[in-house]
């Protein structure tokens, strides 16, 4: 029995990054072998042990044949007989089929270590294009190592291009499109993933709202970059710039989707936008299966961005009602996330992003004003039912009209 560190472990130190977990292959065992030395069984669809100290992941060697159509088609082999070679050569990349020895000698027989160097996601073998997943996966990984300046190899493409086009991408089920788009959101450069999609064609099929955004014009006044799909990335890219939680991110993404909608003899101009980008929202939201919270807070953006922007201009009863639709009172955090969406919109512009963001501060401190807002008892003197509700809400008013009164003149630009 040879045991052998695999994957992102090696991957990550050899580019000198933290490796945050460990993955071991086993080879030459069966799963009594391990569980005679204590391993416990985890896998489901083939041989996984947890180490009985350290508990990390051991996997017997083991080969894939595809034998249906999607990315569950598979068909697993293990057994003592299964090579290392065999075991690396199932892997998607070349950078995550390196092994190691317990000594630290590098096992690489598919030239990750040459691909690491020279910065370029390329596949194993041809196998790549039985499984689906394995588009989306190099798109995650394609977001994860933008800023290293990785690219993926031409072969490689060429590979996802015919996957697209002989449909196999549309075997993919939701739940593991949005697992796997999720983990995107969360890497330094989320836009690269949905870029790496739309170079091979997925993204029509994967996400058909956003693709429709390309080649959509805004006005260059308020858009230097003019493209709305060039747009939704750059708001992507801010947001993770600026380290703002998933579900910001997921907002930012969708927060533009009826720009696709408008009527061709108003463009560049897109009134009405922001309302008939909440059913494509909840569309995308129910076929990925989106989490409700992600799903509230891209709603949320959607409907009220522009108001957000405006926010100098509202007038204090319009301000509150803004509060009011966005539960912002009862959903502080929530409310902050709405503004982070709405600040990498307005910075995820050419040209723009350093401009100062006021409306920002302005509605938090016009919201916290509001919030505090109690009744005492001689207030409540006399007042019954409705009467309450009208009385706090007139205080608030008051309190957001003396934060506008505050503001004046600090919101400019």
């Amino acid at each position: 029995m040879e045991v052998y560190l695999v994957g992102g472990a090696v991957r990550d130190r050899l580019l000198g990054l933290p490796v945050h977990e460990r993955d071991w292959v086993v080879v030459g065992a069966r799963p009594e072998d391990l569980e005679r030395q204590g391993y416990v069984s985890v896998g489901k669809e083939f041989p996984v042990f947890l180490h009985p100290e350290t508990k990390e992941e051991h996997a017997l060697a083991r080969m894939e044949r595809k034998v249906a159509p999607g990315y569950r088609g598979f068909t697993t082999q293990f057994s003592p007989d299964v090579t290392l070679e065999e075991d690396l050569k199932r892997r998607d990349l070349t950078i995550n089929a390196i092994a190691e020895k317990p000594s630290g000698e590098l096992i690489d027989p598919y030239g990750g270590q040459r691909d690491l160097q020279a910065r370029v996601l390329r596949h194993v073998s041809e196998a790549f294009v039985e499984d689906p997943v394995r588009i989306l996966r190099l798109a995650r990984f394609a977001a994860r190592f933008a800023d290293l300046g990785f690219k993926v190899a031409d072969e490689t493409m060429s590979l996802m291009k015919h996957m697209v086009a002989s449909g196999e991408v549309n075997a993919l089920v939701p739940e593991r499109v949005w697992q796997e788009t999720e983990r995107a959101l969360g890497e330094s450069r989320p836009d690269a993933f949905f870029q790496t999609l739309r170079d091979c064609g997925a993204l029509a099929v994967i996400f058909p709202e956003i693709d429709a955004l390309y080649g959509v014009p805004q006005p260059p006044k308020w858009h230097p970059e003019v493209d709305t799909g060039v747009h939704v990335m750059l708001v992507v890219r801010y947001a993770a710039k600026i380290g703002a939680p998933t579900s910001v991110r997921f907002a930012a993404l969708t927060h533009d989707l009826g720009k696709a909608l408008t009527p061709q003899e108003i463009l560049p101009s897109h009134r009405g936008h922001e309302e008939a980008g909440v059913p494509l929202v909840e569309a995308l939201s129910e076929r990925l299966r989106v989490p409700n919270g992600f799903r509230e807070l891209a709603v949320l953006a959607a409907r009220h961005h522009a108001v957000v922007h405006r926010a100098a201009e509202l007038r204090p009863e319009t301000m509150l009602k803004l509060f009011e639709k966005t539960d912002a009172f009862r959903r502080p955090e929530r409310f902050n996330e709405l503004l982070l969406v709405c600040e990498s919109d307005a910075r995820g512009r050419t040209g723009l992003e350093n401009n100062p963001y006021p409306q920002a501060a302005y509605l938090r401190r016009a919201r916290d004003a509001a919030a505090v807002i109690q009744l005492s008892e001689e207030d409540r003197a006399g007042l019954k039912g409705a009467e309450i509700g009208e009385k706090i809400r007139a205080l608030r008013l008051a309190a957001v009209t003396a934060v506008k009164k505050e503001f004046a003149g600090k919101l400019a630009g």
